[in-house]
């Protein structure tokens, strides 16, 4: 009875060497691509993972003297949980920063999926290459000159918007100042600002479609919009269910930067988000194992948000792992 045992662990372990010989021929194969890759993993190990140890001043009382291994515990160990969960800002917090966040996901999607069908089915070369341009563009400015041009256009006083409306007989409207204005400026200005550069990668899966399903879709007389619904929609949805996976997974991340620019006291009320308060509160008074344990709530919520977004994805026949 030992003997076939012997055998069979022999087996697995000359199957288990067979492998790691391919797998390692694969590897030196395709070397240089590994080389090319290996700087932006040294950084993602750098910059991304190595941080994670300071993870623990979340549940230390923090100081500069003492470093983040020395500090003392902090007693009890979710102090700066409950600090943050019973703050009376917290329902506030919350609440504006999953609404700017849903209504960037669900406004800001749309636009470069059109738009980069649009680029598709447009038959005059120079006209798509100037407006691929043009969308681009916006990318790679900054929220501080986007908040410029806003200023500009959307000011109470001297924004060119308002100037028609006045010259209209109409009343000055205040976009940036009104409460009840804010978020649409923050959604729109942002779906500006990445329409283009969003479409790339809907273009890209576009342009891996088969281009023999149009051909035979041609012929069997379908039309340009039944080809979009039918052929072109269907190509990128797994490039769809992907990015929105990866977007809810980062939905308590409204954009610090956009809204740290474009906010001020008059619109706390509707525009501050949980990173402006721990910039806050966290940054500007030094309390930094507060500012550690927001960072970490809002890792865990995302964590579970890609996960779930993922098992329900499995349901329609898309998921990313």
């Amino acid at each position: 009875m030992e003997q076939p045992i012997a055998v069979s662990a022999t087996t697995k372990a000359q199957a288990h060497s067979s492998r790691l010989r391919r797998t390692m021929a694969d590897v030196w194969k395709m070397r240089t691509l590994y080389i090319m890759l290996l700087p932006c993993l040294v950084w993602y190990f750098i910059f991304k993972y190595l941080p994670m140890y300071g993870v623990i001043i979340s549940f230390k009382d923090y100081n500069f003297s003492d470093g983040i291994l020395h500090s003392p515990w902090a007693d009890p160990w979710y102090k700066y949980f409950e600090m943050f969960f019973q703050s009376p800002y917290f329902s506030q917090l919350l609440g504006n920063t999953l609404l700017i966040s849903v209504y960037k996901l669900l406004f800001g999607m749309l636009p470069s999926i059109l738009l980069a069908i649009l680029f598709h089915e447009c038959r005059i070369s120079w006209l798509k290459r100037w407006v691929q341009t043009l969308s681009y563009m916006p990318h790679f400015l900054s929220w501080i000159v986007i908040y410029g041009i806003s200023i500009a256009f959307l000011s109470e006083t001297t924004g060119l918007l308002n100037r028609w409306i006045t010259d209209m007989g109409g009343s000055a409207i205040p976009f940036l100042n009104g409460v009840e204005w804010f978020r649409s400026v923050l959604v729109s200005t942002e779906i500006w600002k990445d329409l283009g550069w969003g479409a790339i990668i809907y273009l890209a899966a576009i342009s891996s479609i088969d281009p023999t399903l149009y051909e035979a879709a041609k012929v069997d007389g379908a039309s340009r919009l039944r080809m979009i619904w039918h052929i072109t929609l269907p190509g990128i949805r797994n490039v769809i269910v992907l990015l929105l996976i990866l977007r809810i997974g980062s939905i308590l991340d409204a954009g610090f930067e956009q809204v740290f620019v474009f906010y001020h006291q008059r619109v706390y009320e509707v525009g501050d988000i949980i990173d402006t308060w721990v910039y806050r509160t966290g940054l500007q008074q030094m309390n930094f194992s507060l500012g550690a344990t927001v960072g970490l709530f809002k890792s865990a919520i995302g964590f579970i948000l890609v996960f779930g977004a993922n098992k329900l994805a499995k349901r329609w026949g898309e998921s990313i792992w």
